[in-house]
């Protein structure tokens, strides 16, 4: 409303009550006072409203309690008995303003604070889905307070409080675990198979009939695995809350070398028991299509369970988890400029033959004195999972460089933060799925919209290629092809003769 229409006097008129309490609102914005609704009068033939009374937010006082001797930290007191009010009576259908009082006992406040003010705060309700819809995509509630106070031009125009937007999204969170955690859980579940009957899901109950495991894939997933599924990568160093359960996750490479999520479980623990449920579900929801490779952390009833259900897929061990290992027992020989990290990289990767990686092994172990060291003398034991002459023979589809490992990694973390309920994470866990496939939905029309760059022009063979296969996997061919036409043979011995 218009400030300059702002004015009250005796028998001005409203249309409703709301509409009277509405201008005194915006009367105590302009002047700078809280308002809220005192009492009304009913009438005796219809139980109607007759009399309305508004009053300054400060009036009346605070009634003695005999607990406030004892309060530590008392509630500061907010009333001053203010006499400042407006009464409407009903006339017709009409109310009129029949009593007004304008002077205050107490300071008022100025232009800058007024947005403070209780009665001047509302969420919207176009407010509250931007507010939903921003802790839906991962916005962090801070950013967006601040973002959107720029749209309108500063804090005291959005018409809410950072605190406000903070206790509205945690009221909507206790609403939306109204039914408990498992019942959340299996509404999730009925609507993703209301959308689409291929979503594949399971869970295990313990003796007290308690959700321990659960497992889910949707159809797209499925579909992936069974096109990409030869090598995969199974890791369970993630959390998802308070309560630290691992959420194991089954991702693999594309065909253009990017992540791709097969499937995801929250598990109740780490132990074997829980692991071959996993996998056995795994391979029931993929029609017991087994991986050739499958890479894991150093995790020992994972890689129990895995020889019992899975024994004849090549077990290896992510590189990537090994380092983050590695900096987190030996940091102190990582100090100093120290190239300890880059020598065990050299061991990791440089040596094709076992002579060579023994060899290299023992100097390592020699130059920095760790010959005693416990957790570099326990990753030696399983050397034939991760060494490179050891897994030179192994089909990993080049999924041992940490590239998988960090993207999965990194986009992870968003959705396990441990202030998240259930509800939250499936909604961030979606999320992350949807921005994968985009990722790859822009490949496709990246390689659609662009021609691909062929080292030898004249070649038939090389530009057929490139019409079959994905940039990353045309370049690949490429560089291979380019190795093998510098090939150059010094000495070949047949029958006896040189030539």
């Amino acid at each position: 409303m218009d400030p300059k229409e702002l004015t009250i006097k005796l028998g001005l008129e409203f249309n409703s009550l709301e509409e009277a309490y509405l201008f005194w609102t915006d009367y105590g914005g302009m002047k700078g006072f809280g308002v809220r609704k005192k009492n009304s009068s009913n009438s005796k033939k219809d139980g109607s409203i007759t009399h309305y009374k508004y009053v300054c937010c400060k009036e009346g006082v605070r009634q003695y309690d005999k607990r406030d001797p004892k309060t530590t930290n008392p509630e500061a007191e907010t009333r001053t008995g203010c006499m400042a009010s407006m009464k409407v009576k009903r006339f017709n259908e009409k109310y009129k303003v029949i009593e007004f009082f304008y002077d205050h006992n107490h300071p008022l406040h100025p232009p800058e604070t007024v947005h403070m003010l209780a009665c001047q705060r509302r969420i919207t309700e176009k407010q509250a889905y931007e507010l939903e819809v921003a802790e839906d995509v991962g916005i962090q509630q801070k950013v967006l307070f601040d973002l959107m106070s720029k749209y309108v031009g500063g804090r005291e125009n959005l018409g809410y409080t950072w605190q406000d937007a903070k206790n509205y999204l945690n009221s909507k969170r206790r609403r939306d675990m109204a039914y408990g955690e498992a019942g959340c859980l299996l509404q999730y579940f009925q609507q993703q198979l209301i959308d689409n009957p291929s979503f594949f899901h399971a869970y295990q109950i313990d003796s007290e009939e308690q959700i321990t495991n659960i497992f889910w894939a949707d159809a797209r997933m499925l579909f992936d695995y069974q096109c990409f599924g030869d090598v995969i990568s199974l890791d369970t160093t993630y959390c998802t809350n308070g309560d630290h359960r691992p959420l194991a996750i089954f991702s693999g490479f594309n065909h253009y070398r990017g992540g791709v999520i097969f499937r995801a479980a929250l598990l109740y623990d780490e132990t074997i028991d829980s692991f071959k449920w996993l996998l056995e579900t795994f391979l029931q929801a993929h029609s017991k299509k087994r991986p050739q490779t499958v890479f894991t952390d150093k995790d020992q009833a994972m890689a129990r369970a895995l020889q019992e259900v899975i024994s004849e897929t090549k077990h290896g061990l992510c590189t990537w988890h090994i380092m983050k290992n590695g900096i987190k027992h030996l940091g102190n020989l990582m100090k100093d400029e120290s190239n300890f990290l880059s020598d065990f990289k050299k061991c990791m990767y440089n040596n094709k033959e076992e002579t060579n990686f023994e060899a290299s092994w023992r100097t390592l172990l020699l130059k920095y004195n760790v010959e005693e060291n416990t957790w570099l003398n326990s990753t030696y034991q399983i050397k034939e999972k991760w060494a490179a002459c050891y897994m030179k023979y192994a089909f990993t589809l080049g999924m041992r460089s940490t590239q998988l490992s960090e993207s999965i990694n990194s986009d992870i973390k968003s959705c396990t933060r441990p202030n998240l309920n259930i509800n939250q994470f499936f909604k961030q866990f979606e999320r992350i799925v949807k921005e994968k496939r985009y990722s790859e939905l822009k490949q496709d029309y990246e390689m659609r919209q662009k021609l691909q760059r062929m080292i030898i022009q004249s070649s038939p063979m090389i530009r057929q290629l490139s019409q079959e296969y994905t940039p990353p996997m045309f370049n690949l061919f490429q560089r291979e092809w380019d190795l093998i036409a510098a090939t150059n043979i010094n000495k070949k011995q047949r029958n006896g003769s040189s030539w």
